[in-house]
């Protein structure tokens, strides 16, 4: 609760007969004529709406609506927060139930308010804020002519002064009277300044209400993966009307207090309605921006699902042999992909990417039926990212008001993960996708997968044969205007130049494909694209002004956020806003880690401004302030071969794969939640997601590799890199190695024939598949020590001697033979080298 909201004073209050002893007689809705002060009227509380699709069961034995059920959590949790607050508040509403005489609660007043007669409660506060308001419209009126007396006397103010000046008896005199007259002048605004706040606060709360019951209805069954973040624009609403209750019951506090002593608290400003009614906006604002992430994804969602309605229909009629064909050919589902990004960056906010729609390149490249191929570059952290799934969302809205015309297919590179970092990958998520939403294209995949089998997607030719498919389908006249989007070829390691002159070659022919690309600011990137005939280049750094702006609409979000769930003071919520936009420079991802760091349950509130002093601007200069606080914690050794083995490993790994990579403190193996706090640890560099260790960012990966972009940064990049691999990255690779061989020979046994739950190979599905590539690079060779592994009877012999059958059964229950083989290939290959290699 923001700290102008907070209340604990008990003090007497006066009384006014007012009957709110029958609250079941009240009408649903009336309205009560305010002062001149504030002439419009305030709404009665809300009926509860029987229509309502969700309900519960209120504690009067009745079924409570959605917003009967959210108004109830936010006064009870009101009454937690600011129990001082309500209490003094329910006694004055005890007293009027009892329609006590005199002038004054009594501090003896004992609370007598039925908390499970919540009907009532929301009755009986509109009527007391109604008969506060009259009892106090007197007052008002007399004040607020006053103060149109002291506005004017204040205004001649200059002109008296310049007029006495010569008198210094006088100017003393007049000094005195308007030192009065302000301070006079305070009350007056106090009182105008609540009245009109409460008529805004209760007519925000007629609205709240009816705005619940249409924004948070029942979803379709479609929806049900928006269940989360409905849930949590739940937990927002309850945020937003525990402050608009507050506002209230203070309010009413205010209105039975003794006015003498109400006139004393105006005079210092004590009651800083103004300051209370800015905390509302401010809860308002951010709850505005979380509505509106929560509709765009509710529309991409029902869009989809009418795109995938039309695309069923047409699978519905595809043959097993093509519904076969389509499977083998998924390897990852980018769809999928996307959609973790977004989740993971926590929702994707229309302001951070909206600028983007009306830059001149993108309207070119989106209006001109001649310009077919974008690059969007910009270095580390800069948002490319989240600005390519905003611009496939918006593509992906005119192709759902257009499903039979129009087809989007895009890819998201990822350096750190095997399956998504190679050119052959880009091609067969593209592949996969246009297929997908255009099943008639499947015949082009057929001709080729008919003569290969499963291995077209798995073997050495795999590039060639999806090379042939992708410029089959492109040439098909079926097709549909096409839009191909591509991010972070950067993290692109395997053939990517076959990638960029395969993009430049095909964005040059058909007409009805178009291109987006991003990277960072790679030459060997732009040469390789200059090659293409129509393109066109959108430079983040050269549109510096408008990514500023995104980002600082990312702050303000996340600032926001940080607010709601820290109860930041408006000091403190200024300070940390105003210096993530002076150290952002640019760069989301800078904001995201510190704002991450500071949500930490182990920051409290009021450590906050000496947390975000500590965070240096710039991402590299981050991560080496990350690093130091990494080597000085109790867990270095454990964070160090953490991160060691996240940078080295093929693909990220689940936390029971981490248990048989890295040797786990005792006890914690099958402790989830430890596991979890473990890589809490190493925060700036590696999240979890669905059980799945990843790095923060590629440049995070970078970082620890020594290979840091600024000039700068880079020396203490290669100090990070001699701490996490002091022995060189071969080290690791053997270290994953004999973890793996021993974790298999542990685990793997004859027959598993299916997969039993709890699942044993959970702990060692990597190795299973990855053991032979991490063999490969630690024995480069010329160390004589490591190349013993492959001796008769050393680890390596040993385990394909008595486990080799019962690997290839596991791979087989992995659905990863083909890899297998490969690994089979890779072993021959490392023992010719190895022999041929001169001692």
């Amino acid at each position: 609760m923001p700290r102008g909201l907070r209340h604990k004073d008990s003090t007497e209050v006066s009384t006014t007969s007012i009957d709110v002893s029958h609250p079941t007689k009240i009408p649903a809705a009336t309205a009560t004529t305010v002062s001149a002060t504030t002439a419009s009227q305030l709404p009665a509380a809300p009926a509860t709406d029987s229509t309502d699709t969700e309900t519960s069961i209120d504690g009067d034995g009745a079924t409570a609506s959605l917003p009967v059920r959210l108004w109830d959590r936010a006064y009870n949790d009101l009454k937690q927060e600011e129990r001082g607050l309500v209490d003094v508040y329910e006694k004055i509403l005890s007293w009027q139930l009892q329609d006590g005489p005199g002038s004054a609660v009594p501090e003896s007043q004992p609370n007598t308010i039925a908390q499970n007669n919540s009907d009532a409660r929301r009755r009986q506060m509109i009527q007391l804020i109604h008969a506060g308001l009259d009892k106090t419209s007197r007052e008002a009126t007399v004040k607020e002519s006053l103060g149109v007396a002291v506005n004017v006397v204040l205004l001649a103010r200059n002109i008296i002064s310049s007029a006495i000046q010569a008198m210094p008896q006088a100017a003393l005199a007049w000094t005195g009277i308007c030192l009065a007259l302000e301070v006079l002048a305070n009350p007056i605004t106090a009182t105008e300044a609540n009245r009109k706040g409460v008529d805004y606060v209760v007519k925000r709360m007629d609205w709240y209400w009816s705005l619940s019951s249409n924004l948070l209805k029942n979803p379709p069954d479609h929806a049900d993966e928006l269940s989360g973040v409905r849930s949590e624009l739940e937990n927002r609403i309850v945020d937003l009307y525990k402050v608009l209750l507050s506002y209230q019951v203070k309010s009413v506090c205010s209105y039975y207090r003794n006015r003498g002593l109400v006139f004393l608290r105006d005079v210092i400003k004590l009651d800083n309605w103004d300051a209370d009614l800015g905390a509302i906006r401010d809860a308002e604002r951010c709850f505005r921006d979380d509505t509106e992430i929560y509709n765009a994804q509710q529309a991409t969602s029902h869009l989809e699902q009418l795109v995938s309605h039309a695309r069923n229909q047409e699978m519905q009629h595809m043959s097993e042999k093509d519904q076969q064909c389509l499977n083998h050919l998924r390897l990852t589902d980018p769809f999928d992909d996307k959609t973790r990004i977004e989740r993971t960056k926590g929702g994707l906010l229309k302001d951070s990417y909206r600028w983007v729609l009306d830059n001149s390149d993108f309207q070119q490249w989106r209006n001109h039926p001649e310009s077919r191929l974008l690059w969007i570059k910009g270095n580390p952290g800069k948002g490319k990212t989240m600005l390519l799934c905003g611009i496939i969302n918006e593509l992906d809205r005119d192709s759902s008001a257009d499903a039979c015309r129009r087809n989007v297919a895009y890819f998201f590179c990822q350096a750190t993960d095997s399956r998504i970092n190679n050119a052959t990958a880009v091609l067969r998520g593209l592949v996969y996708l246009l297929v997908d939403r255009q099943p008639s294209l499947l015949p082009h995949v057929r001709s080729e997968y008919d003569r290969a089998g499963e291995l077209l997607c798995k073997d050495g030719y795999t590039w060639d044969a999806l090379s042939r498919i992708f410029t089959s389908i492109l040439r098909d006249p079926n097709l549909r205007m096409t839009s191909l989007v591509i991010d972070a070829l950067d993290e692109c390691v395997t053939d990517l130049p076959q990638l960029l002159d395969l993009i430049a070659q095909k964005s040059s022919g058909s007409s009805r494909v178009k291109w987006i690309v991003s990277s960072r600011n790679w030459l060997e990137i732009e040469e390789r694209l200059e090659t293409a005939a129509e393109k066109a280049r959108l430079s983040l750094e050269l549109n510096a002004q408008s990514v500023a702006n995104a980002v600082n609409a990312y702050i303000r979000h996340k600032v926001d956020e940080l607010a709601q769930l820290k109860k930041y003071d408006p000091n403190t919520r200024d300070t940390v806003q105003g210096y993530l936009s002076s150290n952002a420079n640019g760069t989301f991802l800078w904001v995201a880690l510190v704002c991450q760091a500071l949500a930490d349950l182990k920051v409290q509130k009021w450590h906050t401004l000496e947390k975000l002093r500590s965070f240096p601007p710039g991402l590299d200069s981050l991560y080496a302030r990350m690093i130091d606080y990494i080597r000085d914690s109790e867990d270095s050794d454990l964070c160090k071969h953490i991160l060691a083995v996240a940078t080295i490993v093929r693909r990220p790994v689940s936390l029971q794969e981490l248990t048989s990579l890295v040797e786990m403190p005792g006890g914690i193996s099958d402790d989830r939640e430890s596991l979890g706090k473990i890589i809490e640890l190493c925060g700036s560099f590696l999240t979890l997601r669905d059980q799945t260790v990843y790095f923060v960012h590629q440049s995070a990966q970078d970082f620890l590799l020594g290979k840091a972009a600024g000039q700068a940064s880079k020396k203490a990049s290669q100090v990070t890199f001699g701490w996490v691999f002091p022995s060189g990255t071969g080290s690791v690779d053997h270290d994953i190695l004999s973890r793996s061989l021993h974790a298999m020979s542990t685990a793997l046994r004859r027959d598993f024939v299916r997969v039993p739950d709890p699942d044993p190979l959970a702990t060692v599905r990597y190795s299973c598949v990855y053991w032979v590539d991490h063999l490969c690079d630690s024995v480069p060779g010329t160390n004589t020590k490591r190349d013993d592994l492959l001796e008769d009877d050393e680890v390596v012999h040993t385990f394909l001697k008595t486990k080799y059958l019962y690997w290839l059964e596991a791979l087989s229950l992995l659905r990863a033979m083909p890899e297998g083989v490969i690994a089979i290939r890779q072993l021959e290959d490392l023992l010719v080298r190895i022999r041929l290699t001169p001692l």
